[in-house]
């Protein structure tokens, strides 16, 4: 497929920080989702929260499947624009690397930890796994990623005013230009998160029996999309009419974003992707009926799922588990696994915080409560 003029290009790609040689007949891009996918954090998505803890059903998403499924969005959306799929995928499948345990509670736990240090934010996260944390390559840290891919992760959700502490680190050594907008196929993969994690939470719900088919179907969008499913397959079950909902609104919302993108871009007239990074505005969003309308969706998402009373006592025993974690582990690094304990310095200190902080962000749910309880049940050795 020609790519647009205003795509990324991977022969005009900027590199990497660490020069390697050309390698085989891969491009760039898929050189470095090839990379993710191998990475040791992205295994260990398979045991991140998404909304549902991973021993609550075998059927809910977790933070690997959502990274699938945006990945899937964000290839049908950069075809259709004719831009790199490659770069749009590596960036989808990298967008949660950074994500800790129990999802965004879990998150809010250690933010609240790291507060003295600077905070926590799970997408600076992400770039310091590629970039420092993964060691699969004895040359240097990280994952080598190229300037566009590492770009993308940094603020594929706008401009960057105000970086938290260790984007900014990373960019006076290898700058990102983080006041600009980041490429299209970068604004792809966020749109498709959102896209992504709204539909899928929808069937989870449902799946859980959060709220109901009926409910849903007075939502903006949904509800056009389940008269469709009815109407498709009048004596189609219940089981049946939630997932051909989730796949009608899915390709609305696609369609949605292509529509709109291709809207902008006409009026812009990019010439090249600096044109895309140098613009005023986002170039891949929803129309403004359908940003309405996912609004109204994420708010019945937000009252009806993520503060059900269930998922909120699930979230409060997540959050008291990574709490205690970082607060015993702090105190006492000494309890870190070797190479840990190595790179903590002494109890209390910015960088025990650091490195415990780095600890905890990667782990499971399943290894975090693994290691709650052997920390704080005696009868439980190391």
């Amino acid at each position: 497929m020609n790519l647009s003029p205003y795509a990324v290009l991977p022969e005009t790609s900027r590199g990497r920080l660490y020069p390697e040689p050309g390698g085989d007949a891969r491009s760039p891009f898929q050189r470095d989702r090839d990379r993710i996918i191998h990475a040791t954090a992205f295994r260990r998505l398979q045991y991140k929260t998404q909304v549902f803890i991973y021993h609550e059903g075998d059927h809910f998403r977790t933070r690997l499947t959502h990274s699938i499924e945006v990945a899937q969005i964000a290839r049908s959306i950069a075809r259709l624009l004719r831009l790199d799929e490659d770069l749009s995928e590596a960036l989808a499948l990298a967008h949660d690397l950074g994500h800790p345990p129990f999802g965004h509670a879990g998150e809010d736990a250690l933010n609240a930890a790291m507060k003295p240090y600077g905070g926590f934010d799970h997408n600076a996260q992400s770039l310091r796994v590629v970039t420092h944390l993964e060691t699969r390559y004895a040359a240097f840290d990280g994952l080598n990623l190229t300037w566009e891919t590492l770009e993308g992760l940094a603020k594929h959700n706008g401009p960057l005013r105000r970086p938290s502490p260790y984007i900014a680190e990373y960019d006076a050594r290898h700058a990102l230009e983080l006041t600009s907008y980041a490429s299209a196929e970068a604004q792809i993969a966020a749109i498709a998160d959102d896209i992504a994690y709204n539909n899928h939470d929808l069937d989870d719900g449902l799946r859980a029996g959060l709220f109901t088919l009926e409910e849903v179907g007075a939502l903006p969008v949904i509800g056009e999309a389940l008269a469709a499913a009815r109407a498709a397959a009048l004596d189609a079950p219940l089981d049946r009419l939630a997932p051909e909902m989730i796949r009608r609104v899915i390709s609305r919302m696609v369609g949605d974003v292509a529509a709109e993108a291709s809207r902008r871009l006409a009026a812009l007239k990019p010439a090249t992707v600096a044109d895309i990074r140098a613009a005023d505005r986002p170039m891949v969003v929803f129309s403004e009926d359908m940003a309405r309308a996912n609004l109204v969706i994420r708010d019945f998402l937000f009252q009806r799922m993520y503060r059900h009373w269930r998922v909120n006592r699930t979230m409060a025993k997540s959050k008291r588990v990574v709490q205690v974690l970082f607060s015993l582990l702090h105190g006492g690094p000494a309890m870190l696994p070797p190479l840990w304990r190595a790179r903590a310095g002494e109890a209390g200190s910015a960088q025990a915080a650091l490195v415990v902080c780095d600890y905890i962000a990667g782990m499971t749910d399943r290894f975090a409560l693994e290691e709650h309880r052997r920390m704080t049940d005696p009868d439980i050795s190391g």
